[in-house]
C-alpha cells in the first residue's frame, strides 16, 4: 500500500505527470525531455530519479546518453490517459515530441552537417559559400522580397541581383542611411530601404512574395506579432523564411548583441507560424558552430 500511495503522490505532480505521459509515447533522453518541456537538466533528472526509485520508469545507457522508458504497470496507462485531459500542456508536449522524434530520425541531415563541417577546412580553388549563394540566387525566380530586420542590407543586396524588388526594413536610422548609400553607390535600383519595426512593417498588405528574417526575430519584443506582420504583407501563396538562433543559454548575448530572446526552439517557431495562420510549416537545425558557445542556426519556412 505505501508504494501505491507514493506512486500516486509522485504522479500527481504536473511536471512528473507530463514526463510520464511523454515516456508512455516514446523512450527519451534527458536532453530530449529538456527540450520538450523547456526545463533545466537538474530538475528533469531529479524528477526521473524519483520516478525510477518508485519503479515507474527505468533507464538504459547508450554511449553517453541515458534513455528513459515507462515501466509502470498496464493499469496505469488508462489512468495516465485520463489524467492527460487535465494537463493544459499535453497538446504542446505532443507537438514538441513530434519535432524531437523527427530530428532523431533525420540521419541524412547529420551526414550533411558533417560534410558542411569539412567544407571550410579544406581549400579548393574557386569554391566558396559566397559562390554557392550567388549560384542559388540566380536560380531564384524574380520576386518582391521583404528583408525584415535587414541591418545594413548585405543579404538584401545579394537578393536584389535576381529579385524584382527588395524592400529592406530596419529600425535603425543609421543602418537605413548606410544601406541606402551603399545601394546608390553600387547602382542597385531595385533595392529600397525603409525605416520601420518588425511588429509594424511599413509595407502594404498582400504585396510581397517572400518575407525573410535573418537573425532578426530574436530582436522583436513580441516575436509572434512580427510573424503575424510578415503574414499580413505576404500575397496569398507567399512564403516566409526565418533564420535564427536555436534556443541557447549564452546570457551575454543580451549585452553583446542586444538580443531580447536567447533564440527559439523549433517548436516555438512552429507555434508562432501556425498561430499566424501559415501552412506547410517546416523547421530544421541547419548549422552548428564548432566553437563555444556552440550556437545553432534554425531555419523555419511556411506558406500563406
Amino acid at each position: 500500500m505505501p508504494s501505491i500511495l507514493k506512486s500516486l503522490r509522485l504522479a500527481a505532480d504536473p511536471n512528473r505527470l507530463r514526463l510520464l505521459l511523454l515516456l508512455q509515447e516514446e523512450e527519451l533522453s534527458v536532453a530530449e525531455l529538456q527540450e520538450i518541456l523547456s526545463k533545466g537538466q537538474s530538475q528533469i533528472s531529479t524528477h526521473l530519479a524519483q520516478l525510477k526509485q518508485a519503479g515507474m520508469v527505468d533507464d538504459r545507457r547508450t554511449g553517453k546518453n541515458s534513455f528513459y522508458r515507462l515501466t509502470a504497470p498496464p493499469e496505469w496507462m488508462d489512468l495516465l490517459r485520463a489524467a492527460s485531459t487535465e494537463i493544459a500542456e499535453t497538446s504542446q508536449d505532443r507537438e514538441a515530441l513530434r519535432l524531437v522524434l523527427r530530428r532523431r530520425q533525420d540521419k541524412m541531415r547529420h551526414y550533411f552537417d558533417e560534410l558542411a563541417g569539412k567544407f571550410g577546412r579544406q581549400y579548393v580553388p574557386g569554391r566558396s559559400w559566397k559562390g554557392i549563394a550567388e549560384a542559388l540566387l540566380k536560380l531564384m525566380p524574380p520576386m518582391v522580397i521583404a528583408d525584415l530586420g535587414a541591418g545594413e542590407g548585405t543579404i538584401s543586396q545579394l537578393m536584389a541581383q535576381r529579385a524584382r524588388k527588395v524592400i529592406a526594413i530596419d529600425n535603425s536610422e543609421k543602418m537605413v542611411e548606410f544601406g541606402s548609400e551603399l545601394a546608390r553607390k553600387h547602382g542597385i535600383g531595385n533595392l529600397e530601404y525603409r525605416l520601420g519595426d518588425l511588429e509594424d512593417v511599413p509595407i502594404r498588405a498582400g504585396t510581397v512574395d517572400l518575407a525573410f528574417l535573418s537573425q532578426a526575430l530574436h530582436h522583436a519584443v513580441h516575436p509572434e506579432r512580427a510573424v503575424a506582420e510578415a503574414w499580413r504583407i505576404l500575397k496569398p501563396g507567399g512564403r516566409i523564411a526565418i533564420l535564427d538562433l536555436n534556443r541557447h543559454h549564452f546570457e551575454e548575448a543580451r549585452e553583446l548583441y542586444a538580443d531580447l530572446w536567447l533564440g527559439f526552439t523549433e517548436f516555438e517557431l512552429e507555434k508562432y507560424l501556425k498561430g499566424a495562420n501559415f501552412r506547410n510549416v517546416e523547421t530544421a537545425i541547419v548549422h552548428r558552430e564548432q566553437e563555444a558557445p556552440f550556437f545553432e542556426t534554425v531555419l523555419a519556412t511556411a506558406e500563406k
